[in-house]
């Protein structure tokens, strides 16, 4: 099967989606440069020939393969984790359910869920030209940063819930994941109140982590926020709460109260390090 796949300058999340294209077959990696003008680069995508195409299930790998396929009059699948001939698995319903499909048509085009395949090694990719069509282009895309680590992308994530009490309280939150060279993340409730940012929600509506340490502190654990943790190799709660949904996605659990239990915890740290 001839597979292309697009990749934005062999980031995770397209080596990770470059991993299927190559279980589909002979894979290959195309980009484009510039500004990002969806439908002119949708057009030069869709003008190749190729039996199946392929990109990362983030915005920009969604969008484009979307404007591809409405090009080419064929289905388009996202967020897949499998597929096996002209059936896809993909994670519907914010992480809670697997769906198997089946795709209708050719070439197929899908995006592959994010951190459901390892990353494949970095390739040399094919640059497409593009003709501006005069259609709406991104001149720049902003985002908030905290300047430390990226949330997405951390090993280990400490995030605080409605329990933590307040921003201020964050501050035992922020000390732990900085001893632990992690992110601070919380859930909606969080957010809703103000007291920290949106780019820290963990959850179906924020950001989808893959840490190998997931610490919910003061957290009950929605079905939306569980949907953005449940990457997390290992999940640590400590809530007051024996009866909180999170702990049944938690591989460890304390019951305690975190103004107690998460200072101690950076203490025993602290003590261990020497410091």
């Amino acid at each position: 099967m001839n597979v292309l796949c697009f990749v934005e300058t062999n980031d995770e999340l397209s080596l990770q989606a470059l991993t299927l294209a190559q279980q589909l077959g002979d894979a290959r990696a195309v980009t484009i440069e510039g500004p990002y003008q969806p439908a002119a680069w949708a057009a030069a995508l869709a003008a190749r020939d190729a039996d199946a195409f392929v990109a990362a299930g983030s915005d920009r790998g969604n969008e484009l393969l979307a404007q591809v396929a409405a090009r080419l009059d064929q289905p388009f699948a996202a967020n897949v984790t499998a597929v096996d001939g002209d059936t896809v698995t993909r994670i519907r319903w914010g992480g809670s359910l697997l769906e198997e499909a089946r795709l209708h048509g050719s070439p197929q085009i899908l995006t592959v869920a994010p951190h459901t395949q390892p990353a494949a090694a970095p390739v040399d990719a094919e640059t497409l030209s593009v003709t501006d069509d005069g259609s709406p282009r991104v001149l720049e895309t902003v985002s908030e940063s905290s300047g430390g680590v990226s949330l997405r992308d951390a090993k280990v994530v400490v995030s605080g819930g409605r329990g933590v009490g307040s921003s201020d309280a964050f501050d035992i939150i922020e000390e732990l994941a900085g001893l632990l060279g992690g992110a601070v993340g919380c859930s909606r409730v969080v957010t809703s109140a103000g007291w920290r940012p949106h780019t820290d929600q963990v959850g179906q509506t924020g950001t989808k982590i893959s840490a190998d340490l997931y610490v919910a502190c003061g957290i009950s654990g929605a079905t939306q926020h569980i949907a953005g943790a449940k990457g997390a190799k290992k999940i640590l709660a400590i809530n007051t709460d024996p009866e909180a949904p999170i702990l049944a996605s938690a591989d460890y659990a304390v019951i305690g109260d975190l103004h107690e239990v998460v200072p101690a915890i950076s203490a025993e740290l602290r003590k261990v390090r020497g410091q």
